[in-house]
Parts: C-alpha cells; structure tokens; sequence
C-alpha cells in the first residue's frame, strides 16, 4: 500500500508543479522598475517574457508586445524555449505517469509498467531542468542589469 500512495503522491506533486509552471509564463510581472521621482514622472514598468508594460500615476496601463522574433535579446529566447519545452514535456511525462503507475489498469504488465514509469519519472527529470534553468537565467540577466553601474535601457 505505501507504494501505491508514494506514487500517488509523486504523481501529485508532478502535476502540482506542471501546473505551477504553466501558470507562471503568462504572468505579467516577471521583472518590474518604477520611477518615484516627482509626481508628474512616476510611472512602473514591467515586462515578461511576452510583452513590456508601462503603467502611469492614473493607474492607466499601456502594454506592448515584443514586435519582432529577431528583435529580442538572446537570454528572452533561451528562456521562452527553455520554460515552453518544460511545460510540454511535464504533460507527456504526466501521460507516461499515469499509465507507469500500478494502481492504474492501463499500460501492460507490471514490467512494461516500470518501464514506462522510469521514462515519466526521467521526463518530469528533465522538464525540472528546463524550467530552473529557464528561471535562472532570466534571473541572472535581472540581477546583472540592476547591479551593473553602466546599464541604461529606454524602452
């Protein structure tokens, strides 16, 4: 029994985090800056992975899509490519779950089984990967552009 419950559990806990990482990537505030200088030039903007914002003192806000594939810098796509494959990749692993694990009816004997359940569980492997290093790199070019003295970016 605590087999059948650890792999309900996993299996759980391996949909939980598709579903957090799908729900990540259309957030809009995945990098935010505000200028509070005087009241007449307070503003924020963010952006993410799909478009920049800008939001003025009257709460109005203006969003713009990204205009061009070739026009954005090379760690949007490395990000993109990297959390968009993860996100396909934990649903095809939660298939390959649910037919690996053994309190389901479907999917063979219990040696076929076991192997497709190894291949979910190196799927979901990979996919975790993809997505903290998708992260991470986004994060990385953040921290880099705040702590360099010489960065100026107009948007």
């Amino acid at each position: 029994m605590s087999n059948t419950g650890t792999e309900i559990f996993a299996f759980l806990l391996s949909i939980s985090g598709w579903i957090f990482v799908a729900a990540t990537l259309p957030m809009e505030y995945w990098k935010v800056s505000s200028n509070d200088g005087s009241v007449i030039t307070t503003g924020t903007y963010f952006s993410n992975l799909w478009k920049d914002c800008v939001t003025d003192t009257t709460g109005t806000s203006n969003c713009k899509d990204f205009e061009s594939m070739l026009a954005l810098d090379g760690y949007l796509h490395v990000c993109r490519a990297l959390l968009v494959s993860s996100v396909i990749m934990s649903f095809f692993g939660a298939i390959f779950a649910l037919f690996g694990m053994k309190c389901t009816k479907i999917g063979g004997s219990d040696k076929t089984k076991s192997k497709i359940a190894f291949f979910a569980g190196l799927n979901f492997f990979v996919s975790g990967l993809c997505s903290m290093a998708g992260f991470s790199v986004y994060a990385h070019q953040i921290m880099s552009e705040f702590f360099d003295p010489f960065f100026f970016d107009i948007k």
